[in-house]
């Protein structure tokens, strides 16, 4: 193989549109623009102007609140967890603590704290130690023979 002989994979490079360059082209003259107007004009950014009308999004009225200080928990499901179980990543002879759930990579952040709910099915008897858990969850994990501990605010 030779210098000469080097050539992209079918497909990986589309050929530039070239406009505004004669009749012959396709898009010569006003370039696939149309006709003159507002739009047909360079720098032109629009979004939601509506001709001097009010706005939409302006008419329309505020709703709702986003509580700065709220809490956001890392969820992690039951099934997810007997998984990881059964795949030799969590030892189930010591406290899974949030901090041993992160490293064994079962949630990439901790956030406020970790919350177990209760999706999938649990075998296992885990003792674990979360900030939260659904009820279902805190029912289903002592049904396997495991135990959960939460802080007291956080029992539902």
């Amino acid at each position: 193989m030779k210098l000469n002989e080097l050539r992209d994979n079918d497909g990986a490079s589309k050929k530039q549109k070239r406009v505004a360059r004669g009749p012959g082209s396709g898009k010569g003259k006003t370039a696939g623009r149309g006709i003159k107007g507002q739009k047909s004009r360079s720098g032109v950014a629009i979004g939601g102007y509506e001709g001097g009308q009010m706005p939409l999004y302006r008419r329309l009225p505020k709703r709702g609140f986003t509580k700065p200080n709220r809490k956001e928990y890392a969820v992690i499901n039951l099934g997810l967890i007997e998984k990881f179980v059964e795949a030799g990543k969590l030892d189930i002879k010591v406290d899974l603590t949030e901090d041993v759930l992160v490293a064994a990579g079962l949630t990439n952040h901790k956030r406020d704290g970790i919350r177990i709910l209760n999706k999938g099915e649990i075998k296992s008897a885990v003792k674990l130690v979360v900030s939260g858990a659904s009820a279902a969850a805190v029912e289903a994990i002592k049904a396997a023979g495991g135990s959960i501990t939460l802080p007291a605010a956080a029992a539902e």
